[in-house]
């Protein structure tokens, strides 16, 4: 613990936090470290209180001092593997692809294999490394049980050249979703912050003050009579999980959303679902359709569309259908 490249952080324990587990006080202070992952690191010995190895249910007292060190990640080698993935479009500069659901984007704790940059690396091996070790080439990323269309840079340029646009809000994102409720209005915004769950680690939440801008646009496409709106949605900053969040926080949260809208209960008790004419659901009914962006090289603006993927026809099949 405390080599050069650890990340050292400090707490000192005031008195109205007696009595709190160690594990939850870290938790409430810390923007990127979920609670599982702090208990591993005191599990570790990466985090002490008062120079001694401790337990994450110890509770604290005024005046404890508590030292916490991330490690550097630990350097994964990457393996070519192939992974299904539609090409739209490639050149010199950049991969355009088409995302399946299922597909995590980059190498992550409990994805060590079978991500999209493996597939990637099988198909071109002189990706960009800006991304780092274990994100070569990636700009920008979707849910694993997102669909849809995606870029990436094949050289540093493209990737500079497209993660500046990415930052700077000059692409254009559109996305098909499916979302409980039936929705009044024809369209509308949805101007609300997002932020870290100060509760739940892992996921994000609409904070009022103190998350970070999130604009999203959208506009009805179709109700049906089962309960359900089909809408077309343009992102106009890029948040961790806006989409679902904000429609969430409307109540109309994404069907098949299982972390920000409704359990697996709900479909059972569907009339649809009865009568077997709603095909199982087993992720959220969201799909990137379509992305824009000036080309790094040649200077030109070009937008690439990604056709809706079979389960989400079949589920629009259904709701068609009258319970």
């Amino acid at each position: 613990m405390g080599n050069e490249s650890d990340r050292i952080s400090f707490y000192d324990i005031p008195e109205n936090n007696q009595e709190s587990r160690l594990d939850v006080f870290l938790s409430l202070r810390s923007t990127d470290l979920s609670r599982s992952r702090i208990q591993a690191l005191i599990k570790s010995g990466n985090i002490k209180v008062n120079n001694q190895l401790s337990k994450p249910g110890r509770k604290l007292r005024s005046g404890d001092h508590i030292s916490l060190s991330i490690p550097p990640p630990t350097t994964m080698a990457l393996e070519p593997e192939t992974v299904e993935f539609k090409i739209i479009h490639e050149d010199d500069s950049l991969i355009v692809l088409n995302k399946p659901p299922g597909v995590v984007v980059h190498p992550a704790p409990g994805h060590a294999t079978g991500t999209l940059v493996h597939g990637l690396l099988k198909h071109c091996s002189n990706l960009s490394g800006i991304g780092g070790e274990l994100r070569p080439g990636i700009v920008h990323r979707l849910d694993k049980d997102t669909s849809g269309v995606m870029v990436v840079a094949k050289n540093d340029h493209a990737h500079h050249s497209l993660a500046g646009q990415f930052s700077s809000g000059a692409v254009t994102k559109q996305y098909i979703a499916l979302v409980h409720g039936p929705i009044k209005k024809d369209e509308g915004r949805i101007d609300l912050p997002i932020g870290r769950n100060p509760r739940k680690r892992k996921e994000m939440t609409v904070i009022i003050p103190g998350g970070r801008k999130s604009l999203t646009l959208w506009k009805k496409l179709k109700d049906f009579q089962s309960g359900f709106s089909l809408l077309s949605i343009s992102l106009k900053t890029g948040r961790t999980h806006q989409i679902r969040v904000h429609f969430s926080h409307m109540g109309h949260p994404v069907i098949g959303d299982t972390v920000y809208g409704y359990s697996k209960k709900w479909q059972k008790n569907h009339p649809l679902s009865k009568n077997a004419i709603l095909p199982s659901i087993n992720r959220q009914m969201l799909h990137a359709k379509t992305l824009g962006f000036t080309h790094p090289t040649e200077n030109r603006y070009l937008e690439f569309t990604a056709p809706l993927p079979d389960d989400i026809e079949k589920i629009i099949e259904g709701l068609n259908k009258k319970p």
